[in-house]
């Protein structure tokens, strides 16, 4: 596998695999509480496809945890992450194609439907829903990932 960095940072963009991935980390720094040794990215670019990871009510800079208790602000906080990544990755949220959101509760449900409403109002990706007992740690109460494409005149 050849992995290159352009040496840009811990979080800098590496290509492996022929593919881009986008803010690079290992599980050992972000869950220092499990015995996990896992090289993972927040985003892959593979071809003109975008594919974000599962987003939660966390600080992608500081890796805080936000809105504990408040399902609509970890949803607030999960699209402005995705956002974010997918901008990284070149993309837009006008170019999202399917969203997976997670619910610990459907009674978070319409909070957190709502609040992605308003990230996504005119888009119109297709979207799946599921209910989960639990997700990584006990605060997160939805958890939202992404598939995008990148338009044609960002291509290279």
């Amino acid at each position: 596998m050849t992995t290159t960095s352009e040496g840009r940072g811990a979080n800098a963009p590496i290509v492996a695999g022929g593919h881009t991935r986008i803010r690079p980390f290992n599980t050992r720094d972000t869950y220092p509480e499990q015995s996990l040794d896992n090289d993972l990215c927040q985003a892959v670019v593979a071809g003109n496809t975008v594919y974000v990871r599962g987003q939660i009510g966390q600080d992608l800079d500081s890796s805080e945890s936000v809105g504990i208790g408040d399902a609509e602000a970890q949803a607030e906080q999960a699209m402005a992450n995705i956002k974010m990544l997918l901008e990284e990755a070149g993309s837009r949220m006008e170019h999202l194609v399917k969203l997976t959101i997670y619910l610990i509760d459907p009674r978070y449900r319409e909070a957190v439907y709502r609040t992605v409403g308003r990230w996504t109002k005119g888009v119109h990706p297709i979207s799946t829903g599921l209910v989960v007992s639990a997700l990584a740690r006990p605060e997160w109460l939805c958890e939202i990932d992404a598939i995008a494409v990148v338009p044609e005149e960002r291509q290279a």
